[in-house]
């Protein structure tokens, strides 16, 4: 594959996928890659330490029966995640066996269209990422576009339309068994609750095989932007573009609604606007906050969202109550792994976010000693002679400020 790649193949069709799909060494490298991802169980509710005692035997009967043409995935379960306006996310978790499947179909059918993507779309990628895609958006506003179009997919992954999809991929795959196996995941049964049904639109999100086909249905426009010499950035269904006057951005985004609409999809009508820079307010971008700096003329800032702060407080409020048992080595070892992960994707922004963290963090450990020797409340006041930052800073706790310093010396 790697060498026709290279070759091109005649008229760019693929006649021959599926045999590279059921091949053991393919179900077994997508095996691996589910273990690795871990994940709950589907309807069967088999769970992936469960797969794994005969996951020998399980991946030859998969080959068997891809092989033969008996194989028929098993309705996904639908989960909801809640939304920060209140609504819920739909969130499809298929078995564990249809993940090792729909991995294989991935890894054949990825470089096959990753080929063709476009530069500028970062979101499941090889090699690229959200930062990639974050650099870019702060490269452009440092180059000085300063009005952006915000743009936002209303339910993307449960409305692409099936048959538009498939035409997309029909345009690279001729193989008819890889085209039914594709067409038998978009048809995937959901049980939500106890009600079971068939859906006529959309790639479940959760699918291991949804990233890819959702790029391959947004690749047109990310040509047609490209052909107009629009930069947009996107990752998965979440693009902006930057220009750099307000009339490039009204035409970019009359242009984005029109290919909206040919596409069957819709854009959220309160969600998608046009923001200048020069204003307050700024916009948001996968969990980064843009916003002109009221300090320092011509500047844009760069913070978390306040979603992301609110999920980062959350998760450390559950880790440091005051009734906490543990060990104050031990509760600070939890909130260490919380906040290494949350400062690696966030130390890109203002310095002033890690101090106020950072102390909120300390007061919340203060709190929880306090209780210990019998006082209410939060951790102030004389609590800071008590147990001073250097306290913390002895039993081991991260602070993000000083991490974030350390960062810009080395830099």
């Amino acid at each position: 594959m790697l060498a026709a790649l290279e070759q091109g193949v005649k008229g760019g069709l693929w006649f021959s996928l599926m045999d590279k799909v059921y091949a053991p060494r393919a179900l077994s490298a997508s095996w691996q890659q589910v273990r690795s991802n871990r994940g709950s169980g589907g309807v069967d509710r088999e769970t992936v330490q469960q797969f794994s005692r005969h996951a020998e035997k399980r991946l030859g009967s998969l080959s068997q029966s891809l092989r033969v043409g008996g194989y028929q995935p098993l309705p996904v379960r639908r989960v909801y995640l809640p939304k920060p306006d209140g609504s819920r996310r739909p969130l499809g978790i298929p078995a564990v066996c249809d993940r090792v499947v729909q991995g294989a179909l991935r890894n054949v059918l990825e470089p096959i269209f990753e080929r063709e993507f476009g530069e500028h779309s970062y979101g499941f990628r090889p090699g690229r990422g959200a930062k990639d895609a974050l650099r870019r958006v702060d490269g452009l506003l440092r180059e000085g576009c300063r009005y952006v179009v915000d743009a936002d997919l209303k339910s993307y992954f449960d409305t692409i339309p099936h048959d538009r999809l498939m035409a997309l991929v029909e345009g690279r795959v001729a193989d008819g068994r890889v085209l039914s196996l594709i067409r038998a995941f978009l048809r995937q049964g959901v049980l939500d609750g106890m009600r079971t049904w068939t859906p006529v639109q959309g790639t479940p999100q959760g699918a291991v095989i949804s990233p890819l086909l959702a790029n391959i249905y947004l690749h047109s426009l990310d040509l047609l932007m490209r052909g107009a010499g629009y930069e947009m950035t996107r990752y998965a269904d979440d693009f902006v573009v930057l220009c750099r006057t307000a009339d490039e951005a009204e035409r970019a985004l009359t242009m984005i609604r029109g290919w909206v609409e040919q596409a069957g999809l819709q854009l959220h009508p309160h969600k998608t606007r046009i923001v200048d820079m020069n204003e307050p307010g700024g916009f948001d971008f996968l969990g980064y906050h843009f916003e002109r700096s009221g300090r320092v003329p011509n500047r844009i800032d760069r913070r978390p969202r306040r979603v992301s702060l609110r999920k980062f407080k959350d998760a450390i409020r559950r880790k440091t109550k005051r009734a906490n048992g543990h060990s104050l080595e031990r509760i600070i070892a939890d909130v260490n792994r919380t906040t290494r992960g949350w400062y690696e994707y966030f130390k890109h922004s203002h310095r002033f976010v890690f101090s106020g963290l950072d102390g909120w963090i300390r007061m919340r450990l203060r709190s929880i000693l306090r209780k210990r020797i019998k006082l209410r409340g939060c951790g102030r006041g004389r609590d800071h002679h008590r147990w001073p930052n250097a306290y913390f800073a002895a039993h081991g706790l991260f602070t993000m400020r000083a991490a974030h310093a350390l960062a810009c010396q080395s830099l």
